[in-house]
């Protein structure tokens, strides 16, 4: 009579296993940047990522999604310490976002010791993509020198034959610089490396560049900087001068603060608002619906596919996320539909696609980004080789 009782409890217990199971969530952490100058990136990250989860029902495998977003203040130090608590408080499934390579490249470290899955929406730092590349670590964004590399190749076919190269003295400034530089066939007459973040004035940077009268003038400053940037260098008489080619300076972020003074200055980006595909033409639409007078970013796409990545990963394993080598099979995988179209991973796990140029052009009183041309396709990271994953 115990044994049937006991297998009988037993019975009851199993049964009620996967009840409990649908009562468990999976567990996001989300850092980026929400207060300060570059709130409005972050912010952005934060809108693109809740919209997605709008589109799945906020739920992944059936379970629903809990996200713990957290505010890196643009500091590494700061970034580090919110990564440690959600690893070790929250226990996290997945981590996303990082907005800035110092503060990512901080808080690689315990993302890496514990195998927490990351999933990088913005960052692309040189050494994340080459020998500091992990199982665990995944991008929807691109490796940093990637962009200013198809600007490079840009400027070669626009007969430009010699460039003053400007940015911030941090990690991605300095990829950015050496993207640029590795694809110009031209002659590199100078650079600058800015303070940052806190440098905002580039009057002295701008009175070198014009004393060095190059073809063209290349830039990467993201955010308020680019803003600030883009007024000094037509407040110095440059405007229509020498030719401003750029990466990440000029976002749907930061166009209704530049206005017309972004008119002219060509980018390079793996995204753009205008890509035809079904998913990209869905994201624009209910992102401007459910968040009026805002156009979505580049930061903001990279979000909404970290976050599909994501659910395309734990939908195939129906909830269950404790195998850590499945996970990372299925995220491989990138079984998902893009706003880029065709999303697939290298050996590193960072994307190779492709990259365009893109033109600002008036919309009735708002101004827009627009695709010009496809500068490069299927475009792989130069690190790649660097990563000891196969």
């Amino acid at each position: 009579m115990r044994k049937t009782i006991l297998a009988a409890g037993a019975a009851i217990l199993l049964a009620a296993q996967p009840a409990l199971a649908q009562q468990k969530s999976i567990k996001i952490g989300f850092v980026s940047t929400f207060s300060g100058p570059t709130a409005s990136i972050g912010n952005d990250m934060r809108n693109s990522f809740e919209l997605a989860l709008d589109h799945m029902g906020r739920k992944m495998g059936g379970l629903p999604v809990e996200v713990i977003y957290e505010d890196d203040t643009q500091k590494p130090e700061v970034g580090k310490q919110k990564t440690q608590k959600l690893i070790e408080s929250d226990k996290v499934d997945f981590i996303a976002g990082y907005i800035w390579s110092n503060v990512l490249l901080a808080s690689l470290k315990p993302i890496v010791d514990s195998k927490t899955f990351l999933v990088i929406a913005n960052a692309g730092p040189s050494q994340v993509a080459g020998e500091l590349c992990s199982p665990t670590v995944f991008s929807t964004s691109w490796q940093n020198d990637q962009t200013p590399q198809a600007m490079g190749l840009y400027m070669n076919s626009k007969g430009v034959k010699s460039v003053y190269l400007i940015g911030p003295n941090y990690a991605a400034g300095k990829d950015m610089l050496a993207g640029v530089a590795s694809t110009f066939k031209g002659k590199v007459v100078g650079q600058e490396l800015t303070t940052w973040p806190t440098q905002l004035d580039f009057s002295a940077e701008l009175a070198k560049a014009k004393a060095a009268k190059p073809d063209a003038i290349f830039v990467f400053y993201p955010g308020k900087a680019g803003v600030q940037f883009l007024a000094q260098y037509a407040q110095a008489g440059l405007k229509g001068t020498i030719p401003l080619y750029t990466a990440f300076t000029i976002d749907e972020t930061t166009l209704p603060l530049q206005k017309d003074l972004a008119l002219g200055v060509p980018g390079a980006q793996e995204w753009v608002n205008d890509l035809p595909n079904a998913e990209n033409k869905k994201f624009v639409a209910d992102y401007r619906k459910k968040y009026p007078g805002h156009r979505p970013s580049f930061y903001g796409a990279q979000s909404y596919d970290a976050a599909n990545l994501i659910a395309s990963a734990v939908n195939a394993l129906k909830g269950n996320v404790s195998d850590k080598a499945k996970v990372e099979a299925e995220l491989k995988k990138a079984n998902f539909k893009s706003v880029r179209g065709n999303f697939k991973f290298g050996n590193n796990h960072m994307p190779i696609q492709n990259f365009y140029l893109q033109d600002v052009v008036k919309d009735g009183d708002e101004f827009a980004l627009k695709t010009v041309a496809t500068i490069v396709k299927d475009n792989q990271d130069s690190f790649h080789s660097k990563c000891p994953m196969k």
